[in-house]
């Protein structure tokens, strides 16, 4: 059983890691929110499919309305968006940013009314992963101006900020008992927005199926077979056959697997700074997420303890 833990977790860390690469080079010539939209849908539909085949039931109403809200926060606006950021930065700075969603759900849980207040020590994680942020994007001493473009900058922390508060709001929505049908249900109903984005900001004016390279269109089967359907099926055997903060280094891992990939396969540029900046805020990521984990087991031991009483 251990082998094949670590065979999943390697999986995970290389596939989900690899993703932002081959989103670099699908929105080469595939416009980024209607590659994505092509993505979730075929991905979607094909979860969808085989867990109905399977026996699992279908979404209710609810449920569907969940998953579409969920969506649209994670996919649209937290993918969406990061595809869109690959049409002008790096995918390993893309990876960094979107590696700080730890601290945006600390951050925003605690300012939400009735959210959890973080601690000094989440406060600390926090101060010290913007800092590294701040670090990796912010002005140089020799120009004043921001290392990489504004807008794809931008682009990625929103998509963060977006998927954070959709991961939050995931966590008291009602949805499908099927994990695996629940995120096929999810992508699939994300599509549609996706598709509609992509339509009225003209992504499709003078677009041809014609002029996509070869490099794009692996890029997208990637990301439809390894990045949606094998990553994500590894995820979930993992999380019910291993311990949930060995899983959770995926978060840690994925961001350098872009970093490292971004620069050997696209030369994408790798200086001290960025390094710095990573370690930074993989660093903050660890300290807050073991906080977490040293919570957990003390309310477990708590309540084994009362248990024994």
């Amino acid at each position: 059983m251990k082998t094949k833990i670590w065979v999943a977790l390697l999986a995970l860390y290389i596939v989900w890691g690899s993703t932002y690469l081959a989103i670099r080079f699908a929105v080469e010539t595939i416009p980024p929110f209607f590659s994505a939209g092509l993505r979730f849908f075929i991905s979607g539909l094909i979860l969808v499919i085989w867990r109905r085949l399977a026996g699992d039931e279908m979404p209710t109403f609810r449920q569907w309305r969940s998953l579409v809200i969920i969506g649209v926060l994670l996919l649209l606006g937290g993918n969406g968006m990061v595809s869109f950021a690959e049409t002008r930065i790096a995918s390993g700075i893309a990876a960094l940013i979107v590696g700080t969603v730890p601290l945006w759900l600390v951050l925003i849980e605690g300012l939400r009314p009735g959210g959890v207040k973080p601690s000094w020590r989440a406060i600390l994680g926090l101060l010290v992963g913007f800092g590294g942020i701040y670090l990796l994007i912010g002005p140089t001493k020799a120009t004043g101006v921001f290392q990489f473009d504004a807008i794809g900058t931008i682009a990625v922390v929103i998509a963060a900020f977006l998927w954070s508060i959709g991961s939050i709001y995931s966590r008291s929505a009602e949805l499908p008992k099927s994990a695996l049908m629940m995120t096929g249900g999810e992508m699939l109903s994300a599509s549609i927005p996706i598709f509609i984005v992509s339509a009225l900001i003209g992504e499709l004016n003078g677009f041809s199926f014609s002029q996509v390279t070869r490099e794009s269109w692996l890029g997208l089967i990637y990301l439809i077979t390894f990045g949606s359907m094998i990553g994500f099926v590894a995820y979930i055997w993992l999380l019910q056959n291993a311990p949930v903060s060995l899983v959770a280094t995926y978060a840690y891992v994925n961001p350098l697997v872009a970093v490292f990939l971004g620069n050997w396969f696209a030369q994408e540029p790798l200086t001290a700074r960025t390094l710095v900046a990573a370690g930074i805020i993989i660093g903050s990521v660890v300290f807050i997420n073991s906080e977490k984990q040293a919570s957990v087991g003390k309310e477990a031991q708590q309540a084994a303890s009362a248990a024994n009483d």
